[in-house]
């Protein structure tokens, strides 16, 4: 990684003069965020960061003093050319003809797995992660917050597995409960097969909404009741119904879900585990978790002191499990289950649940509750919640499906592409409208906190200037064909000492710190470092290509301009693939 060689260069000289390790000083080396002003050094050693590492006379001195001291004892060598003192720093630039040459062969020589080998993930153990996402409800609305565990999980997803980790991606249906007792009878009386087979998760909602305005009718009611309770005495004519709403159901959800660009190994749910919930209803009554209330409803004590102050529901009074039940905090024995299950089929080293901030308590009580059972791999579970979006809706109303919200943006993108005079004739304009389409919704998502609630605005979304998913893919497109128009770049025989420009050397510092940011998102999973990363080295790209032309200048001038906006237009696509976004080529 070219930080990597220099960050390693630079800590065995501080190593030498601050008796240290070089290795305790590597994560106290950052580069320096590229800054208007222009005039910036390219590392930055904070003083902070190592004064518990250092000797006790130097502790009460002041930062800046000590910075100053350092920075006077430090010598320029073949590698840095300048080391100045800051506030509570040292900083370090680096020789510029080497920067640039480092940085072109290592862009050149890693290609996707640039930022990748930095020595930053050297001590990040591989592992096998899990990620539970999506989980829409077969039959009800294919809310919003669906569409955000969605792209999310998909963002963690991508990440883990860049980073070397194997990731199993699970998506776990809600298609077990009383719903389909309701979904059975419906059917019968509303239920079309043509329509079942042509559009599923339409078809199922609407029948799903007819019933439900009948189900207050007492004999519609017990009907329902009738028809799960066959569901689970596995009767076989009402078992085929319910598999049949159920593979048309996934069949639908693949095909739309691969519009997304989003795969899943394991198409799980609730209806796995009937039997396994029994034997984890057996489990908690042997270990003396399960107690029983007044009324009969079966309780966890989650409480520290055992006073029945945090306690979590888990059984009904009449003695079934719960089913469709994290939205209310209620734990059902089937999420137990699932996750045990999991834990014996996969052999995971973390296990991660993406769904929107409501459900935190679920997930908090059901790992609590895992770890009192004594499974103590319940620490390595994690919940990754996302806040509420409001205001997206299409044209027509409210969003019920997935394919609503495709099918919107890529008509509202395809429609300000015909709009605009800059837009090039593309091959398949439907496809590249969708593409970037989804790149402004995926921008827009991640652009802050994940736990934050935002606001959605269509017009915000695809807008083609500003910090937009249509500005990154307009920038890639750009650098893609100015490739194709001047023939690729070549980095034999790179003259790097053209490329000593200002506005040269901000894209070359900036393509230093991906390997920070990537550190940066492994460490807390918000995609929002990336995004950040991603839309200042569009921005700073788009300012080198007005001013360091490639038509019109001297073959090597041209040829070293060619290896930059190579490296450039590499890197954005390794961060917009992993974002879950496909690069276009033509817009």
């Amino acid at each position: 990684m070219a930080a990597g060689s220099f960050r390693r260069s630079i800590a065995s000289q501080l190593s030498k003069v601050l008796d240290l390790p070089p290795e305790n000083l590597i994560k106290s080396i950052s580069a320096v965020p590229v800054s208007k002003k222009r005039h910036v050094a390219d590392f930055q050693l904070s003083i902070a960061s190592i004064i518990e590492n250092s000797s006790g006379d130097c502790l009460a001195q002041d930062l800046d003093l000590q910075a100053q001291q350092l920075a006077e004892r430090l010598k320029c060598d073949s590698v840095v050319s300048a080391i100045s003192a800051g506030p509570g720093t040292v900083n370090f630039t680096i020789n510029r003809e080497l920067l640039a040459k480092t940085v072109l062969q290592q862009v050149w020589k890693d290609g996707s797995e640039y930022g990748v080998k930095s020595e930053l993930f050297s001590a990040v153990p591989r592992q096998k992660a899990v990620v539970e996402f999506s989980s829409p409800n077969i039959a009800k609305k294919f809310h919003i917050g669906h569409l955000r565990s969605t792209i999310v999980g998909n963002f963690i997803a991508n990440l883990k597995a860049v980073l070397g980790h194997e990731v199993v991606r699970i998506n776990y249906l809600g298609d077990w409960g009383m719903q389909f007792g309701l979904l059975g009878v419906g059917f019968q009386s509303f239920g079309s097969k043509e329509k079942l087979k042509s559009s599923p998760l339409q078809h199922l909602f609407e029948v799903y909404v007819q019933i439900n305005k009948a189900a207050e009718d007492e004999n519609t009611k017990k009907l329902a009741k009738d028809f799960f309770r066959k569901l689970e005495e596995h009767d076989e004519q009402a078992l085929s119904i319910w598999q049949q709403f159920r593979d048309l159901s996934i069949e639908e959800y693949i095909r739309i879900y691969k519009r997304l660009g989003v795969h899943f190994d394991e198409y799980s749910g609730e209806s796995f585990y009937q039997e396994k919930a029994q034997e984890v209803l057996k489990m908690l009554e042997d270990k003396g978790l399960l107690q029983k209330t007044i009324k009969g409803t079966g309780i966890v004590d989650l409480s520290e002191k055992k006073d029945l102050s945090t306690v979590s529901t888990v059984m009904r009074s009449d003695g079934t499990s719960l089913y469709i039940t994290r939205q209310f905090f209620i734990i059902s024995f089937r999420d137990l289950a699932a996750a045990i299950d999991r834990m014996n089929k996969h052999s995971w080293d973390t296990m991660i649940y993406v769904t929107d901030k409501s459900q935190s308590n679920h997930f908090q009580h059901l790992f609590q509750i895992l770890k009192l059972m004594g499974y103590d791999w319940a620490e390595r579970c994690q919940h990754v919640s996302f806040g509420l979006v409001q205001g997206m809706k299409t044209r027509r109303g409210e969003v019920i499906f997935l394919e609503d919200v495709l099918n919107e943006v890529r008509s509202r993108m395809l429609q300000n592409m015909t709009s605009t005079k800059t837009t090039k004739e593309t091959q398949d304009p439907v496809e590249t409208a969708e593409k970037v389409g989804l790149a402004a919704l995926i921008i827009q998502d991640f652009r802050g906190l994940l736990s934050s609630d935002y606001q959605f605005s269509w017009e915000r979304a695809l807008q083609s200037r500003g910090d937009t998913g249509v500005f990154l893919q307009y920038t890639h497109a750009r650098l893609h064909s100015l490739e194709q128009m001047h023939g690729n770049a070549e980095l034999t025989d790179v003259n790097v000492s053209c490329l000593q420009e200002s506005d040269a050397i901000s894209v070359l510092q900036h393509l230093l710190r991906y390997d920070e940011v990537l550190y940066r998102s492994s460490q807390d999973l918000q995609p929002k470092h990336i995004v950040s990363y991603l839309l200042t080295l569009s921005h700073l790209a788009a300012v080198a290509h007005k001013t360091l032309p490639v038509k019109g200048s001297a073959p090597a001038v041209a040829q070293a301009r060619l290896c930059l906006f190579h490296a450039a237009r590499s890197v954005l696509a390794n961060g917009m693939k992993l974002l879950g976004i496909t690069p276009v080529t033509q817009m």
